[in-house]
């Protein structure tokens, strides 16, 4: 039996089948989270991306779910379909693992919605899913949204932004009040937890700061280039990598399908992920990645938040972001299960100062690198043994000029 997750109040099927998913110990998000939930506790959630916030509310959920009703007990709100399918399958597994008769159905906007409705008459225990076409669904009254005792708000920050929030409120406004409301997180700004908090009863605030010492197995290196240069140097750790994988970053969302387009004239394997792009180039993108048909996948920071890819040999900063949490979250992306990981940041001159705020901040040493003969190579400043010479003084002929 796992003592540690015991000792938080999960039950002996449950922890069984965490072991059988090789987790032994919880995390600290999940710590500090799962006896709220059980105890019925409203709670806003924030820790990094990696940090195991999916079972951190998924254990206690289960816990809770009376399975021996054929009714709906709870909606777990995705904004992205790539999220709200990754935590499906987390349901799917732990299911599977614990043997517990928990059933759960995925409702995705764009989706044949007669074939969902059908679905539903089955009477799922779990639904996940957008907020669109759940609200649709309950206003339709095909999900019964009286039966519904817990609400989760996953990517939270996201949903209570604006092009979600006024579907988020509604789809809470249907419940009963004495649900159950959680908010969980990478990130989430100071207006983002009142705005919560007006949603919720007494909530629990937990916030859990990981260091980049809590990643062991991920290694931090820099180059620094002219700014036009930086799509070479991508090129060539490409080519030096070749046969393994990579996340690359940039901060703005438009520059991705460029910085794709870049790529594939250079010949390289690559596909992008942004929230402009269709549910299904989405899909497929994830999975030539997952399957290693494609070799880099561009994304921004909204378009891969929550996402769990694995396999993931190396997350690569073609943009630096400018604060360190960002950093973090970027590079928990790699490293993970038991692997190790390379986070490569590819930075100008001016953007070094990012380099020393992440390693002040996260207490890291980011390793300064250059390509030597197409390999990534230790930068090394050029050292010279040779003493000074004396200078010898040059001696002018002087010609004599008659008068």
């Amino acid at each position: 039996m796992n003592d540690a997750f015991t000792q938080l109040g999960v039950g002996e099927a449950l922890t069984n089948g965490l072991q059988k998913a090789g987790i032994t110990q919880p995390t600290g998000i999940q710590t500090q989270v799962i006896p709220f939930v059980l105890a019925g506790k409203d709670v806003i959630g924030q820790s990094a991306t990696g940090t195991g916030k999916t079972l951190a509310y998924l254990l206690p959920l289960f816990h809770k779910i009376d399975s021996s009703k054929r009714e709906m007990q709870a909606l777990v709100l995705a904004p992205t379909y790539e999220l709200a399918m990754q935590i499906q399958k987390q349901v799917e597994l732990l299911a599977a693992n614990s043997g517990l008769p928990v059933t759960s159905l995925p409702i995705i906007g764009d989706v044949n919605i007669v074939r969902q409705i059908e679905k539903l008459r089955e009477k799922p225990h779990i639904i996940v899913g957008s907020s669109g076409r759940i609200l649709e669904l309950i206003q339709k009254r095909k999900i019964s949204a009286h039966t519904i005792k817990t609400i989760v708000l996953d990517e939270g920050d996201r949903l209570l932004g604006d092009q979600h929030l006024e579907g988020v409120k509604a789809i809470i406004k249907t419940t009963l009040k004495d649900r159950q409301l959680l908010l969980f997180s990478a990130t989430i700004k100071p207006g983002t937890v009142e705005l919560a908090k007006s949603l919720m009863r007494e909530p629990e605030l937990v916030r859990v700061t990981p260091q980049a010492q809590d990643q062991p197995d991920i290694t931090h290196w820099y180059f620094v280039t002219e700014l036009r240069e930086k799509m070479d140097v991508l090129r060539k750790i490409a080519r030096s990598i070749e046969g393994e994988r990579a996340l690359v970053f940039i901060n703005k969302q438009d520059n991705v399908e460029v910085t794709v387009a870049k790529l594939n004239f250079q010949g390289l394997a690559a596909a992008s992920l942004h929230g402009s792009a269709s549910k299904a180039e989405r899909k497929k993108a994830l999975e030539d990645f997952r399957n290693g048909k494609i070799q880099l996948l561009v994304a921004s920071d909204i378009a891969a938040r929550g996402l769990d890819i694995p396999g993931v040999d190396y997350v690569i900063n073609l943009d630096m972001p400018d604060e360190a949490q960002i950093y973090l979250h970027r590079v928990g992306r790699t490293g993970r299960a038991g692997r190790s990981g390379t986070a490569i940041s590819i930075v100008t001159a001016g953007e070094t100062q990012y380099i020393e705020k992440c390693e002040k901040a996260l207490k890291i040493t980011m390793q300064k690198k250059q390509m030597v003969r197409g390999e990534m190579a230790d930068k090394k400043v050029r050292q010279t043994n040779l003493k000074p010479q004396k200078v010898q003084p040059v001696k002018v002929k002087q010609t004599e000029i008659k008068k």
